[in-house]
């Protein structure tokens, strides 16, 4: 493929995107680590964040941000929400014109509130911007087992384009010109997945984990539609396909956050020995906000809400939704 691609980010998933985009078209990926980027030029291998699992050989790392932005067709954003606008004013001065921009992240701004996308239209104007998400566990997929993803730009011929940049033989890359909504679905579904952890580390069954996932869906499909998404979209992989992958993996870093604060840990005790981001923890209170001003009602989001902001337990959030009173299950037209 006659393009080049850049990556900026070199966690677990940013790794693996660049990986699979390797086998497509060169591509350079960019870390601040030096020992990161050592590893995968010398060994093709990320042992920080993906220890065990091989990466394409004929991927590069490099840390200087310039040289690994400046020649790309293609930009690929692996950063997460907090540093995201700090990251893209430094690509700014090194990006050509008219490149589009993938972002991978599946959180909102702290603050503004906005989605990854909004914030490449503020800071790199003029650049088609767009969307990489789906139940995308990465080393599942370094593995060698199948998954997809959708790839969404409100262009759908861009999306179409780029369906080829980032397929695999085992990976299946959809277009969609939904970006909102599979932006959304994408920072939502964190919430509810720590929503299912904790019943996970109540141990109180699978009955209780399919109806928050259930019913998860049914917020995160409010909210979504509400802030302009398509409600198709949270049927498919942008939405259940992600929040499904989200609250049943044990890879899942939001699920896992969610089982320990089930088993009685504070939420500074378990951020304290992580070294990847929990996003939900941080879009927890955004989405409560934003649901309460759109009145949309969102019982799940609020006591996850509670639980990562204001010390409520586990236990304490069960009790609260068990006893909050049942509606209608699916709301008329």
């Amino acid at each position: 493929m006659n393009i080049r691609v850049a990556v900026v980010g070199a966690g677990s998933w940013g790794t693996t995107v660049a990986h699979l985009c390797a086998d497509n078209a060169p591509t350079m990926i960019h870390s601040r680590r030096e020992d990161v980027t050592d590893a995968i030029n010398s060994n093709h291998e990320n042992p920080r964040y993906l220890k065990g699992f091989s990466l394409h050989p004929e991927l590069r790392a490099s840390t200087a941000l310039d040289d690994v932005v400046r020649q790309a067709d293609v930009l690929v954003m692996g950063v997460p929400s907090a540093g995201f606008r700090d990251t893209l004013l430094a690509i700014r001065p090194h990006l050509r014109p008219w490149v589009p921009v993938v972002s991978l992240a599946k959180g909102l701004e702290l603050g503004t509130r906005k989605r990854m996308t909004q914030l490449v239209e503020e800071e790199l104007p003029g650049h088609p911007v767009g969307v990489l998400t789906g139940p995308n566990l990465a080393k599942e997929i370094l593995a060698g087992n199948a998954a997809a993803a959708v790839v969404a730009f409100t262009d759908l011929t861009i999306a179409e384009q780029l369906q080829h940049v980032f397929s695999s033989q085992l990976f299946r890359v959809y277009s969609s010109s939904d970006v909102v909504g599979c932006e959304l679905g994408g920072a939502l579904k964190n919430v509810i997945a720590l929503a299912a952890g904790m019943a996970d580390g109540l141990e109180t069954g699978d009955n209780t984990r399919a109806a928050i996932i259930t019913r998860g869906l049914a917020e995160l499909t409010r909210l979504g539609v509400a802030m302009g998404g398509e409600p198709a979209t949270f049927a498919g992989l942008a939405g259940m396909g992600d929040l499904l992958a989200t609250c049943m993996s044990p890879q899942s870093r939001n699920r896992h956050v969610g089982e320990r604060l089930g088993r009685g840990e504070t939420i500074d005790q378990i951020t304290a020995d992580m070294d990847q981001v929990a996003e939900g923890v941080k879009s927890a209170p955004i989405v409560v906000e934003i649901a309460e001003e759109l009145g949309v009602y969102m019982p799940i989001a609020e006591q996850v809400r509670a639980c990562v902001q204001e010390g409520r337990s586990a236990n304490e959030a069960y009790v609260g939704l068990v006893a909050s009173p049942a509606q209608r299950e699916i709301d008329p037209d």
